[in-house]
């Protein structure tokens, strides 16, 4: 059996998988502007149209018609920003993230980032915040049917969701989680797991590697919240670090397959 499967069924190619995206993304962020007003508007509107005006500015250098997945990029990058992140530095730092985790490389699914991870990466390295605020109730809960809908869509694996909590479990047992942090899962978290780790493009693509990157991602962000990082600085960061080793990951899960399957020839 191969070790690999389509995460993405065919329906959602192209801009249906940004729609079904926008839509999961649509529910935190409204939920958000109610409990923020707003602190959050402002943010968004800009962001929303830098994400247009880079999408625009690329689709003619290159010819290509327009795509629209950088309009989600926008609205997760927002959902994940500290509050008191001044205007100009969320425009630099989603511009940061759309160009160089995506554009450059050709467009959504051409490159092995997710630009928002990108993004809040060079937020929160270059222009160290506080302790950023933790969304509301209403957030957690829009967060949470994010989730349901992109697992039921299977834009979301479920391999890479179950590996994350049974390594935060498993770790958590020797190695209490930080005392900073709330006792149950709140909205970075969940939106850090669904939106960032989750991303189906910066995520593993083969089964086994799914488990293993789930793995890695949920060991990661307990490793960075003990070495003093907030639960977003842990969640950002560990969903670059894991990203950039999923190919790894893939590839030797591939290599494995190949391995077995030569000496199952052999046996013959």
């Amino acid at each position: 059996m191969s070790q690999s499967e389509p995460l993405l069924p065919c329906f959602w190619k192209d801009n249906r998988l940004t729609a079904v995206w926008a839509v999961a993304a649509l529910a935190p962020v409204v939920a958000a502007v109610a409990e923020r007003s707003f602190a959050l508007l402002v943010p968004l509107v800009l962001v929303l149209g830098l994400a247009g005006l880079w999408q625009v500015a690329f689709a003619r250098l290159r010819n290509r018609v327009m795509g629209w997945d950088g309009i989600v990029t926008a609205m997760i990058f927002v959902l994940l920003v500290p509050v008191t992140a001044p205007l100009w530095q969320l425009g630099l730092s989603l511009s940061f993230g759309l160009v160089m985790g995506d554009l450059v490389f050709g467009g959504r699914g051409r490159g092995f980032l997710s630009p928002a991870t990108v993004g809040l990466a060079f937020l929160l390295f270059s222009f160290p915040e506080g302790g950023a605020a933790e969304p509301g109730m209403a957030t957690t809960l829009a967060a949470v049917g994010s989730g349901a809908v992109l697992l039921a869509a299977s834009v979301l694996s479920w391999r890479v969701v179950a590996g994350f909590f049974i390594a935060m479990a498993a770790l958590a047992v020797p190695w209490a989680m930080p005392d900073e942090w709330p006792a149950l899962p709140g909205a970075t978290l969940i939106l850090g797991l669904v939106f960032l780790i989750g991303d189906p493009v910066a995520a593993a693509c083969t089964n086994a590697g799914r488990w293993a990157y789930g793995l890695l991602a949920g060991a990661l962000v307990l490793l960075f919240g003990h070495e003093g990082g907030g639960i977003l600085s842990s969640m950002v960061f560990a969903a670059l670090l894991a990203s950039i080793f999923a190919p790894l990951i893939d590839q030797v899960v591939i290599w494995a397959n190949i391995r077995r399957r030569a000496r199952r020839r052999c046996d013959v």
